[in-house]
């Protein structure tokens, strides 16, 4: 599945209102993304993962769909195959599952996180209709995770990770897996508000030891933890600015070893469509 160069990662895709949802989907296919990526809040989606990118696929003709946050834990990996078998042929040519180990404070339960995952893929290759190794992709952060992703999956979709993040994941997975990061960007100039948007976004993170082990081994310190993370810290997971600022990053990542960019605006409500900020950023990127 090609995902092509640049992509929208939205919570309100997935838990926002379903007929605005529908309708963003196919502006957001118009406006020339290549992927829609379906992300997750802890709980997960009620109403069910691929039920959501069923509707997603039907809202659109030609833009691949991604489930980003499938968490092992919650979904049985022979339930998750069965029904991505039920989907129409044409619908499983465009749709990609990412599979994620979570938190341990979002799970009834947590084991060492790669023998899990490693457990969990070798049962989607055994059920009745296994969900292909093209067609899922892991998050993955740490070494041992992005060569899971290199050697059973399609790639690797790293989550609040910058330039130098993404550099190092690349040389790990190597040439040929997919690496496709999310960016979370604001869209606003003003120093202050943007990084207190940031924040917002980082605070649930910085007590979670699977993203902090991921920065304290990148170069940051526990001060970059402290007080809601340091300037530095944020400016390198989340990018600010207008929208030129953004599709330089965005540029940056790409040549850091990304093959696709997922881009998360942040909202005050994830489930709000930025469909303005959708609208300016596909136009900065296809300038650049």
């Amino acid at each position: 599945m090609d995902l092509g160069v640049i992509g929208v990662w939205s919570v309100a895709l997935t838990h926002g209102d379903r007929a605005e949802a529908a309708d963003a989907a196919a502006e957001l296919e118009a406006l020339g993304y290549g992927t829609l990526w379906l992300g997750g809040i802890p709980g997960g989606n009620p109403r069910g993962d691929l039920v959501t990118a069923s509707e997603v696929l039907a809202a659109t003709r030609r833009a691949g769909v991604a489930l980003s946050c499938v968490s092992i834990w919650k979904q049985p990996a022979a339930q998750l195959s069965a029904a991505y078998g039920a989907l129409p042929a044409r619908q499983r040519d465009r749709l990609m599952t990412g599979l994620a180990v979570s938190h341990a404070p979002f799970a009834d339960r947590y084991e060492k996180p790669c023998t899990a995952m490693r457990r969990y893929l070798d049962a989607l290759d055994t059920t009745a209709t296994p969900l292909p190794p093209a067609a899922r992709i892991i998050g993955a952060h740490r070494p041992q995770m992005l060569r899971l992703a290199a050697a059973r999956t399609a790639g690797a979709q790293p989550y609040l990770v910058g330039p130098e993040q993404v550099a190092r994941a690349r040389e790990l997975l190597g040439a040929r897996p997919v690496l496709a990061p999310v960016q979370t960007v604001v869209p606003h100039t003003d120093p202050d508000v943007a990084r207190a948007r940031a924040r917002s976004v980082l605070a649930p993170y910085l007590a979670l030891p699977n993203l902090t082990a991921t920065w304290l081994g990148s170069g940051f310190g526990e001060e970059d933890l402290a007080g809601g993370g340091s300037d530095r810290l944020v400016d390198e997971l989340v990018a600010w600015g207008d929208a030129e600022t953004i599709a330089a990053r965005i540029a940056a990542l790409r040549r850091a070893g990304a093959d696709h960019v997922a881009v998360q605006v942040a909202t005050d409500d994830p489930r709000h469509f930025p469909r303005a900020a959708w609208r300016e950023l596909a136009d900065a990127v296809r300038a650049a």
